[in-house]
């Protein structure tokens, strides 16, 4: 054992935070899913974890906690660090189809780690439509999204043997969009470039403004998607998209692929709200958006390095056009704000407090939001993992701030996927959503079609 691998240290401030974040209804863990045509090989899968995962100390390193007040967990190696408790194998019940997946994947997603271990686990789950499927669960103290996005893809290569190059997922930025390979699609980029959020964070003036904006902020509106949260949650997940189509979509009307998208998902929350006997109607609400703050230096470093926006989503708007006007508006007022350092920094400040300090913390938070969404851009170009192609790749974040729903957005390949985590006894039903969602896309392409002639 290498004296690196043996080492304790403290957690973070803000990994911290994220730990202490979880709640019995509300689990800070990061779950992916990746689906293949054929068998995923499980010994050949089991040795490129044992190469390039946990080489890694956080993948043997369990969290203790202090008894001690104040005092910050730290990460410890765990003694009894053993591969067979975090790779699982199972096989889904006839007819092992989507709905079968996403029962397994929403009965996982409510399922606490195991806290005496290190805090991941990897299902491999077969008999699924003829292939299997993968489902990587990370909690959320380990690394943010774009960490473990970066990570994952240290798993996989460009083809099916074993000494192919492993693919570059460059890190994503607004003002620099990175086209290399076709790695990145523009318009799928998170919010902010990261040397921009920090030299606007060097503004001392305009980030006390912000921070004052942010707690006085007002408490978001009751709706059916805010209230108390249980254990249970539900995942869904749409059909894929062309990227190329949202993209030829997005620019006839004057839009980013990302403001079509979030207009998309607005109307089908709208819509699902409608459904259910409410009237949305001059409603607005927010989500919080995460954005990332890592430079190029930090790059290939675990742990939490992203601030927090809150993008408000016009449900309120019934005119298509005049929902995406509005959000595209409000994209490009956070796009030019200090707001993800401001949030950060507050998450570094929660990550000091006591227990008790950073519950009312993350309540300011919790009533200022209504739920969670994401949109990682991914590789743009068929991957393999163990030898075996994959066919695609979808994610859910946790919904920080007992937030009952999350939404995201990731693509992969050339197509784009929409995920929907929500709480089950506020969202029984998430793939209507979906449903919904895929409706509201299509009839913007019909509109953008008709514009033409």
């Amino acid at each position: 054992m290498s004296p690196d691998s043996a080492r304790s240290e403290p957690l973070s401030n803000v990994d911290s935070a994220w730990l202490r974040m979880e709640d019995p209804t509300n689990l800070m863990t990061i779950t992916a899913l990746m689906t293949f045509e054929g068998t995923l090989d499980f010994q050949r899968l089991k040795t490129v974890i044992e190469d390039r995962l946990i080489s890694h100390d956080r993948f043997r390193q369990r969290v203790v906690e202090s008894r001690i007040p104040f005092v910050k967990p730290r990460w410890e190696e765990d003694e009894h660090f053993a591969l067979k408790a975090h790779l699982r194998r199972t096989a889904l019940p006839h007819p092992g189809d989507q709905g079968t997946l996403q029962d397994v994947v929403s009965d996982l997603m409510s399922t606490p780690l195991d806290y005496s271990k290190p805090l991941w686990q990897f299902h491999v789950i077969e008999n699924y439509t003829g292939g299997s499927a993968l489902v990587a669960r990370v909690h959320h103290c380990i690394a943010d999204g774009i960490a473990l996005v970066r990570l994952m893809f240290k798993l996989v290569t460009e083809s099916s043997e074993e000494d192919a190059r492993h693919p570059e997922m460059p890190i994503p930025s607004v003002r620099r969009s990175r086209r290399r390979r076709g790695v990145i699609d523009e318009g799928m980029e998170t919010l902010v470039n990261p040397a921009r959020a920090l030299a606007l964070a060097r503004g001392g003036a305009s980030v006390a403004a912000e921070f004052t904006k942010l707690v006085t902020l007002s408490a978001d509106p009751r709706t059916l998607f805010k209230g108390s949260l249980g254990v249970t949650k539900r995942a869904a997940w749409s059909d894929a998209i062309p990227l190329s189509d949202v993209k030829t979509c997005a620019k006839k009307w004057g839009a980013t692929i990302n403001d079509l998208l979030l207009a998309a998902v607005s109307g089908a929350l709208r819509n699902y709200m409608l459904g259910r006997g409410e009237k949305p109607d001059g409603l607005t609400f927010r989500a919080v958006v995460p954005v990332n703050l890592r430079t190029e230096d930090e790059l290939e470093t675990l742990g939490n390095r992203f601030g927090l926006v809150f993008l408000a989503l016009p449900v309120g708007v019934g005119e298509r056009d005049g929902r995406l006007r509005e959000l595209k508006r409000e994209m490009d007022l956070i796009k030019g704000s200090p707001q993800a350092m401001v949030a950060f920094g507050v998450l570094n400040a929660l990550g000091m407090a006591s227990p008790e300090i950073e519950g009312i913390g993350v309540n300011i938070f919790a009533r200022k939001a209504t739920a969670v969404m994401t949109n990682v851009p991914g590789p743009q170009r068929q991957l393999f993992l163990a030898g075996s192609p994959i066919r695609d790749i979808l994610f859910w974040v946790p919904q920080s701030g007992r937030l009952g729903l999350g939404v995201s957005i990731l693509s992969y390949n050339g197509q784009v996927r929409l995920g929907v985590a929500a709480d089950a006894g506020l969202v029984p039903d998430p793939g209507t959503i979906i449903t919904r969602f895929q409706e509201e896309y299509r009839e913007f392409e019909r509109l953008s079609s008709r514009h033409d002639g």
